[in-house]
Order: structure tokens, then sequence, then C-alpha cells
């Protein structure tokens, strides 16, 4: 077991569980859909390594110093303001779509909010498969449940914020959660809206993308439809 300091980064998907329906068919298609948006997220991380997919939510690392310090919140929101793009652009494109299921048009009430942390962790590598573990890896997991109002946001640790506090030019919220095991804890977040700043609107999906993502939903939803595959979401209410 190794250890160090990271940047912690999860980002979660909103609405997830309302998002997964009982019916086959809009169970099928929503895992596919939410595959497809994970992907795309991680895809727009380089430089950040993907430890873990949970449920509905990507824990992501990076070593801390692979990062300078004082740019490390500027780091995580622009990854941030990536990520949060490629989700909702494969959004997009899945309920442009034309499958009427509620596994593809429900997405559109999906939302994508961040978390991100700097602290200590432990490496344990298990049959080549990385994972972390100690008390930061738990804060910035706890950080999840957290009083912010918004949708959309770019939640940071008070250790985070305090690296480069300075930096930040979009408005910053205070809040103080009640965590479990750690008592109140302060928090910085930031809308992710004022972090995009003017940056151009998503393309509209074209006649050929909305065909191809329809086929996509189709095609890989039917393993999960014929059982032969479980969604992540059964899996995880086990």
């Amino acid at each position: 077991m190794e250890s160090g300091r990271a940047v912690l980064l999860i980002a979660d998907i909103s609405g997830y569980t309302d998002y997964m329906s009982s019916h086959r068919m809009s169970l099928a298609h929503a895992e596919v859909n939410t595959a497809r948006m994970l992907e795309k997220m991680i895809d727009a991380a380089p430089g950040f390594d993907l430890i873990e997919i949970e449920g509905d939510a990507a824990f992501l690392s990076r070593q801390a110093d692979a990062v300078e310090t004082d740019t490390a919140i500027l780091e995580i929101l622009r990854v941030a303001v990536t990520m949060h793009r490629a989700f909702h652009l494969e959004r997009q494109y899945v309920t442009a779509n034309l499958c009427p299921c509620t596994g593809c048009k429900g997405a559109a009430d999906l939302k994508l909010k961040f978390v991100a942390h700097i602290g200590d962790v432990a490496i344990q590598t298990i049959r080549e498969r990385i994972k972390l573990v100690g008390i930061d890896v738990i804060l910035v997991h706890r950080l999840l449940k957290n009083p912010v109002a918004i949708p959309e946001y770019v939640l940071l640790s008070e250790e985070l914020y305090r690296t480069a506090e300075d930096s930040l030019s979009a408005p910053v919220h205070e809040v103080s959660p009640e965590l479990e095991g750690f008592g109140t804890v302060r928090a910085y977040f930031v809308d992710v809206g004022d972090v995009e700043g003017s940056l151009p609107p998503l393309p509209a999906p074209s006649w050929q993308g909305r065909l191809g993502r329809t086929a996509v939903a189709l095609g890989l939803g039917m393993p999960y439809m014929l059982g032969l595959r479980r969604s992540r979401h059964a899996a995880s209410a086990r």
C-alpha cells in the first residue's frame, strides 16, 4: 500500500434514482444512456484517473504534486466545466433521439454536480485496480450530502478552497454542512453556469445524430431487456 496527497473529484448525476424506471424498456435505455453520459464525462477529464464508477457518479483523482497548489482550484473548475458540457451534450442527444420511452425522454431532468477536496490518501492496488482509502476519501463522499440549493455546482472543501481562494472570479458562497463523523464543516461552492461564463451554446443535434443515438439505445439496451445484463442501479440496491 502506498500513500500520498491527491486532489479528489466526484461528478454526481442528480435525479438518477427517479430516472431509473421500473419498466423494462425504460430501465434498459436509462442504463445505456447513463453509461454513455458517464463515459463522455470521464473522457472530458484528461489528467485525472478514474478510481471508480459509483452508480450515478464518477470518482476521479489526481496526484497533488502533479498540480501546482495555487492552481489546483482553477484546474478543478476547468475540468468541471468540460465534464459538464460533455454530459449535457450527450444528454441533449439522448432526449433528442426518436425513442419515446421515459429512459430517453426523462434524461431531460438530469443535472450534474461536483464536489472536490485535497487530502492524504492510501493507494491500494488489487488485481490491477486502484482503490483509494483514508479519511479524506470519506470526507469528499460525505460532502455530497450538503445544503446547496442550486442543482448544478462545484463544491470545494475548505482545505482545497484555502489553497487559492483569491483565484476564483465567479461568485463564491459558503455553506456549513453537518457531516456524519466530521461534525460541522465549512465548504464553498460556485454555480457551474457562472464558471462557464460566455461559452457558446451547445450545438443542436442533427437528424443523423438523432437517428444514430436511437439505434445505439435500441441495440445496447437489448441485453438488459432480455435479462442478460443487470443494471448498476439494480446491483447497488442489493
